[in-house]
């Protein structure tokens, strides 16, 4: 493997993007184009380090397999020279996405349906690194294909562009308050059609710095601070269900400081069993392996605009439409795939409980977006040893 990824941050996404000329679009072209298939290949690698019984597992089978054809449709993929070209290119890239789509689903029942055959250390460090590479080749892909958009739109002008706090799909100034207000709007409603409209619901009280921004995608804060709430939501209704008493409040408390913004989410939802707390970051097979298997394997997403049902192998659990899950649906990888999110950024997700009264669950996110993304540990090491 000679060939090493190169980190960005989102604070050169933005700057980079401002600027958007025909060369400027060729060179995202050809960084895109060169860069996809050494992150691609870092990840084939691993899955060959797997055991063989593990890697004979259908679903890791055909995550290899689907790999392995993104690779070589990639790799072929000739430099980039004119708006032609990159239009065509974007059409590859969005294949590929779409090729990929089961990726996740695919790889976490794969490893559950592996218990025996692979260490739970081991299974976690393969499904992160898993993760986190997807998570970098979707923001680059994604990034390019919004700024292909955005060039080509008759509406695009320059001046006006290089003024614009939204570059791509990076937000300049992502408020803090109002994700975890769309976030808890979102899921009363997911949580009316699951209990009824008239089920009893906590409230969500937001205090702190309310005006606090950060540099960040959207749709990667939308998925941690859903999740975080929607634990919240699912244990406070539990709670209700089985005690009668009246849900107590979730607390959501900002504080902005120079370099980060830290989120403090806070339930007295009864807080999580003392037993499982080692596992609550884990993907691997552990207490609530089976549970996890059979929720995974039996969960439906319905497409929002053709109303017909996503089997598991076709949905993606990184996208928007995954949130929007009744919020009665249990899947046990919501913490742990919020943490990988997180972390990609260099930011941080802490959770403290206390058993019998609540939880209070810390997100730390980098403010002004200039922390390259956290590239895998096996990455790093192929950079040391060269």
């Amino acid at each position: 493997m000679q060939k090493q990824a190169r980190p960005i941050s989102l604070r050169q996404l933005t700057a980079f993007g401002k600027k958007l000329t025909e060369a400027r679009l060729l060179q995202s072209a050809n960084y895109v184009r060169t860069e996809l298939p050494v992150r691609l290949a870092h990840r084939i690698r691993d899955m060959q380090k797997l055991p063989f019984a593990v890697l004979r597992n259908n679903n890791l089978s055909l995550v290899y397999q689907t790999y392995m054809r993104t690779f070589e449709t990639l790799r072929k993929v000739s430099e980039v020279k004119t708006l032609q070209e990159n239009d065509e290119y974007c059409r590859t890239l969005q294949s590929v996405l779409r090729d990929n789509l089961s990726v996740v689903p695919r790889s976490v029942i794969g490893i559950l349906e592996s218990q025996g055959k692979i260490g739970m250390t081991e299974a976690d460090d393969f499904l992160t690194l898993l993760l986190k590479t997807r998570i970098s080749r979707r923001v680059i892909a994604e990034q390019h294909l919004a700024l292909t958009e955005t060039y080509n739109s008759p509406f695009h002008f320059p001046e006006e562009a290089a003024q614009s706090d939204i570059v791509g799909e990076v937000f300049s100034y992502l408020n803090i308050k109002d994700v975890c207000e769309e976030c808890a709007s979102n899921l009363r409603l997911f949580a009316k059609k699951a209990y009824g409209a008239d089920a009893r619901l906590p409230e969500v009280k937001i205090q702190g710095h309310l005006n606090a921004t950060v540099t960040y995608i959207p749709s990667h804060m939308d998925y941690i601070i859903g999740e975080i709430l929607r634990n919240s939501f699912q244990a406070i209704i539990s709670q209700e269900q089985s005690t009668g008493k009246k849900p107590s409040p979730i607390e959501i408390t900002i504080c902005e400081a120079q370099q980060h913004v830290i989120i403090r989410f806070s339930d007295q939802a009864g807080g999580i069993a003392r037993n499982f707390m080692p596992h609550i970051w884990s993907l691997s097979p552990g207490p609530r392996r089976n549970t996890r298997l059979d929720s995974l394997k039996e969960f439906k997403l319905v497409d929002e605009n053709s109303g017909k049902i996503i089997s598991p192998e076709h949905y993606d659990l990184s996208l928007n439409s995954f949130t929007a899950r009744p919020t009665h649906v249990r899947l046990g990888i919501g913490l742990p795939m919020s943490k990988v999110y997180a972390e990609y950024w260099a930011g941080k997700l802490e959770l403290h409980s206390l058993e019998g009264f609540g939880t209070d669950a810390f997100l730390q996110i980098s403010k002004l977006g200039n922390q390259n993304e956290q590239l895998s540990t096996s990455d790093i090491l192929d950079v040391i040893r060269r």
